[in-house]
């Protein structure tokens, strides 16, 4: 029989090397985790062949066609919740599978139940299944269902599955709804002052110069001509164009390398009033994600990764893979959390008191809860603050610009009467 080689880690999350025999790869991760391990790799002595161990499936996802493209994430929270009713009601999980399958419209989701099913129909476990397409279902997903399908809760699990997802993008919503009108009010301003720098300015430039000489006219107005100028004959319109979207390249491109997102993020949490935002939505974001995962009987280790995977912000993340060192020495999650000082006080106390009660899940629930409702009234501030200033600084620029122009106007106007 083959023999596997494996690190894994106990329930106390001490690391635990050894060998098991096993037919497949796929029966000796099932043994190890039967001696009450979690496997985190899996090496065949005969092969050579090794394979870090997920949450919910180790075989390697095979291509299917039609099926790589990224699939609406309201879709998989409807596809969780329908199939979660489904098996409530007792019906196989193949039939599910084949029934929601059906009803949906024809594209690349519909191709990828099918695919599920046939996998199922084949032997696989849904997570297995739900494994070999992880542009559609993310390890979040695909762990808290071999969570529900050891406990035998899968109907329960993907009702929270559900949950999570409604409000991860209730969450995601309302922040870039936050930013959707000042980036239109802007954007708007800035046509307009473009149109005005191109079109108009230059015809009293001709004016003012006739008039006054191109010497005798006060510093401002100088500077506004020379800048229509310079957006109008010099191409400085592609220039203030090409900045926002060269930034966006820029940031994408910084974001590739996991040292650039670190510095990014850690820029982002430490900005004016917009680092508190970003930094509660990314508590929100981690504490409901862990807590969603431990309350599924997802090993705490093994949730912790996770979450650190999904955090959305690398600074949360590093954080979250500390905390999970120190928990693998033995240490509290709590301790490690209160002395990275990436979170509030009130975080980490109310995790210590979680871990004290048992209920950890349901405390960083509660936590993700709170964070929320303070997101809401942030959002809510911040709109009420950008308005005046948006108006103030657009006016201002405006005034400037209009002032520059009609003031040598005036001047000039005025001494012809007096003359």
């Amino acid at each position: 029989m083959p023999l596997f080689k494996y690190e894994a880690l106990d329930s106390q999350g001490v690391a635990i090397k050894n060998e098991v025999e096993a037919l497949s790869q796929k029966e000796a991760v099932s043994k190890i985790r039967n001696m009450g391990y979690f496997p985190t790799k899996v090496l065949s002595v005969g092969a050579g062949k090794k394979a870090g161990v997920a949450a919910g499936a180790v075989a390697k996802p095979k291509k299917r066609r039609g099926a790589g493209g990224k699939v609406k994430i309201k879709y998989i929270t409807q596809f969780a919740r329908q199939l979660s009713t489904l098996q409530d009601a007792g019906l196989p999980i193949l039939r599910s599978l084949r029934i929601l399958e059906e009803q949906q419209k024809a594209g690349t989701f519909k191709r990828i139940i099918g695919y599920v099913a046939d996998e199922i129909e084949g032997g696989a476990t849904l997570s297995e299944a739900l494994n070999r397409f992880p542009r559609c279902f993310d390890r979040l997903m695909v762990g808290m269902v071999a969570a529900g399908e050891t406990g035998g809760v899968l109907d329960l699990i993907l009702s929270r599955v559900a949950d999570f997802m409604e409000k991860d993008q209730k969450l995601k919503s309302r922040v870039k709804g936050a930013m959707i009108y000042p980036i239109v009010v802007l954007s708007a301003a800035l046509t307009m002052l473009m149109m005005l720098m191109i079109f108009i300015i230059p015809k009293f430039q001709v004016v003012l110069t006739e008039m006054l000489g191109e010497g005798h006219m006060p510093m401002v107005t100088q500077i506004v001509l020379r800048v229509a100028q310079w957006i109008a004959d010099d191409y400085g319109w592609a220039i203030i164009l090409g900045v926002p979207f060269g930034f966006i390249f820029l940031t994408r491109l910084v974001r590739r390398f996991r040292v650039g997102r670190y510095v990014l993020d850690s820029i982002r949490i430490r900005m004016p009033v917009m680092g508190q935002l970003t930094r509660k939505v990314a508590v929100t974001r981690w504490t409901r994600t862990l807590g969603t995962l431990i309350g599924a009987g997802v090993p705490i280790l093994d949730a912790i990764n996770v979450t650190s995977e999904t955090a959305g912000n690398e600074v949360f993340s590093r954080m979250l893979l500390n905390v999970q060192n120190s928990i693998r020495q033995g240490d509290t999650f709590a301790a490690p959390l209160k002395q990275s000082k990436t979170v509030d006080l009130i975080v980490s106390n109310m995790v210590a008191v979680g871990e004290e009660t048992g209920d950890l899940d349901k405390m960083l629930l509660k936590i993700a809860d709170n964070y929320d409702e303070q997101v809401d009234v942030l959002v809510a501030s911040l709109m009420h603050l950008l308005e005046p200033i948006m108006i103030v600084g657009l006016g201002g620029i405006v005034l400037v610009i209009v002032m520059s122009v009609f003031a040598p106007m005036v001047s000039i106007i005025t001494n012809l009467e007096v003359g």
